[in-house]
């Protein structure tokens, strides 16, 4: 019990105190002279040597037998009215981090859980929220390729899987004929019920009751949220570890197509059935077990943000969660919107190394209020791997609109509400099956984005490829992406040796790659001067030096080996990258962009980044 106010020992003084809107008369206690059972009623200040506590009206500071202080509150909190469904400019705003954060709570789970170097240390993840119809509500900053695609495979699990799913059930898929893009990217979906509210925060299910509706939480639960990680996962079978093989010609071989697959059911996941998934087929993966355990790690993202969803809806309500996830994706749209407003009609078009070239014409349709990109023009459906699936195309576009808008808001499905896409059937943008797309989501989608910045003219070309490097065996396998400089614009020079546009990922760190790989890395530097001139340069590429230690097989799915990346507005254009193999004995052997060779213990890979183009003519 707190002692009476007669045993406090007198404060040293009394001050003023401005606090809850108003100013307090506050006694101002030394810590030294408190001691254990003494109970200061707020408003009051304690000052220790290093610090001062603020005991709050209605709360109270007492000294515990540990002499330590412990804060309560004192008094009841007052009820506060309820927030409603109508948009408020601040809530918006809180709301937008507020959802964000829940995707950055997934992806730390997902990080800290994972067993793999490519999910773990590169972090080739993205999780995000979708509200109870699949649209996208907001991401964390992950990789924007998953990200502006992802709600096409909770699309795909609404449609095909329906009336069958359950509270406690989780899918994953992969297709990238059915909402996925390529094999490597598996994609975890776990649909949120209403009846989480009654199950997680009993307060909500009295209150739900109340007005009626608690039998309907029982016996009808409604999907009330979707949530989503999608991770690359390093091996996936195929004709080549690493599954990115630049000899496949058909999507069999680039490894295990995965339509809708139930994971978790129940709540149990479901390891067998995955294990035997993973190791059917004639190109099965490699390192099912680790394969299962990142996916365990997916599950566990997901469920971090089923958890705080729940959280959110307790403290809101579940109507004004809802009515939010609605509102952020309209201030996306009407953001977006604006920018469009001083949009002219432009067109563009970009020839690859192969001679396939991507077209891009963007028409302003201002009685409708509409954007139309149009990529009639493009070549048709290729006999190798550059093919990339309509979401990825859709999502590099929702990339470059939402780079457009200065306002801070997620990346969501408004963003898309003003533009229309027109991608021809057939096309390496939407090609049919069974044509192989391993490169196409790396790729071709970074060509695609230099595309759309090209007809846009606000901002110079990348280097246009993510030079993905796989290696490995049955024992171990490895996938990466190397960096390049990022792109000029006007006003400023692109950094040098970063990851750019459609990819957000890491290198993995020196040790941690010598340490899990039979690899040595020789050299991984900045090509100083080699990014493209311009009134404004564009960032320095790179050169990366791995030499093996263990027999192992090596791809490189690359781009811009030929072609050199376009200047803008005058700009000159960057340096095309190119990529070889250093053999013990010193031979040098030339590769080509796409290549597949095996290495020899002493042997070495040598990849040198293309770089962006200049922007703006550096005579003027």
């Amino acid at each position: 019990m707190p002692l009476s106010i007669d045993e406090i020992p007198e404060p040293q003084t009394t001050t003023r105190l401005f606090t809850g809107g108003a100013w307090h008369d506050a006694p101002v206690f030394l810590r030294a002279g408190l001691e254990p059972s003494h109970c200061i009623a707020g408003p009051a200040l304690i000052i220790e040597p290093h610090q001062t506590v603020v005991v709050e009206p209605d709360w109270q500071a007492e000294v515990t037998a540990k002499n330590h202080l412990l804060l309560t509150r004192a008094a009841a909190r007052e009820t506060r009215t309820a927030l409603g469904t109508n948009v408020d400019p601040v809530l918006l705003e809180v709301f937008n981090k507020r959802f964000t954060a829940i995707a950055e709570q997934m992806g730390y789970a997902l990080q800290n859980t994972a067993r793999s170097v490519n999910i773990k240390e590169r972090l080739d993840f993205s999780c995000a929220i979708f509200d109870g119809d699949g649209r996208l509500v907001a991401n964390a900053p992950h990789i924007p390729v998953h990200l502006g695609s992802m709600d096409r495979s909770v699309e795909t699990v609404r449609r095909e899987v329906g009336a069958a799913l359950k509270p406690g059930d989780v899918w994953m898929l992969n297709a990238p004929y059915n909402g996925g893009t390529h094999l490597p990217d598996i994609t975890v979906v776990t649909p949120v019920f209403a009846s989480f509210e009654a199950r997680r925060h009993p307060e909500v299910r009295a209150e739900r009751a109340s007005k009626g509706d608690g039998a309907h939480l029982r016996m009808t639960p409604e999907i009330l949220f979707f949530v989503a990680a999608r991770g690359h996962h390093a091996d996936v079978g195929g004709i080549s570890p690493g599954s990115m093989s630049p000899k496949a010609t058909r999507i069999e071989e680039e490894g295990i197509y995965i339509d809708p697959f139930k994971l978790v059911e129940g709540g149990r996941f479901r390891e067998e059935a995955a294990l035997e998934l993973l190791t059917q087929g004639p190109y099965p993966a490699r390192d099912p077990a680790q394969n299962v355990a990142d996916l365990k790690a997916q599950a566990a993202a997901n469920a971090k943000g089923v958890d705080e969803l729940g959280k959110m809806v307790a403290q809101y309500g579940l109507a004004v969660v809802q009515a939010y996830m609605g509102h952020v994706q309209d201030n996306a749209a009407a953001s977006v919107g604006r920018v469009i407003d001083e949009l002219e009609p432009a067109s563009f078009e970009v020839e690859t190394d192969t001679g396939a070239r991507i077209c891009v014409a963007i028409d302003i349709d201002r009685a409708r209020g509409k954007a139309i990109v149009d990529f009639t023009g493009t070549s048709g459906q290729q006999p190798d791997t550059f093919n990339a699936p309509e979401p990825i195309t859709r999502a590099c576009v929702l990339y470059v609109f939402r780079t457009l808008v200065d306002d801070d808001i997620p990346l969501n499905a408004g963003c898309l509400r003003h533009i229309e896409i027109v991608v021809p059937e057939g096309s390496m943008l939407s090609p049919r099956y069974p044509a192989a797309v391993a490169a196409g989501n790396v790729e071709t989608s970074q060509t695609v984005v230099n595309c759309l910045y090209g007809a846009l003219g606000v901002l110079g070309s990348a280097q246009g490829t993510m030079n993905n490097l796989t290696f490995g065996n049955q024992r171990a396998q490895y996938y990466e992406t190397i960096c390049s400089g990022a792109p000029a614009g006007p006003g400023f020079d692109g950094a040098a040796a970063v990851q750019t546009h459609m990819t957000n990922s890491r290198l993995t760190d020196p040790e941690v790659f010598e340490l899990r790989y039979p690899v040595l890395l020789e050299r991984f530097e900045i090509r100083r001067g080699s990014g493209g001139e311009g009134k404004w340069r564009a960032g320095d590429g790179t050169l990366r030096v791995i030499r093996f230690l263990e027999r192992m097989e090596c791809a490189i799915l690359s781009g811009f080996r030929r072609m050199r990346p376009f200047g803008t507005n005058g700009g000159e254009p960057g340096e095309s990258g190119a990529n070889s193999v250093r053999r013990k004995d010193g031979r040098m052997e030339s590769l080509e962009g796409c290549a597949q060779v095996t290495l020899d213990p002493g042997d070495a890979i040598i990849i040198k980044t293309p770089t962006g183009g200049g922007f703006g003519d550096p005579h003027k």
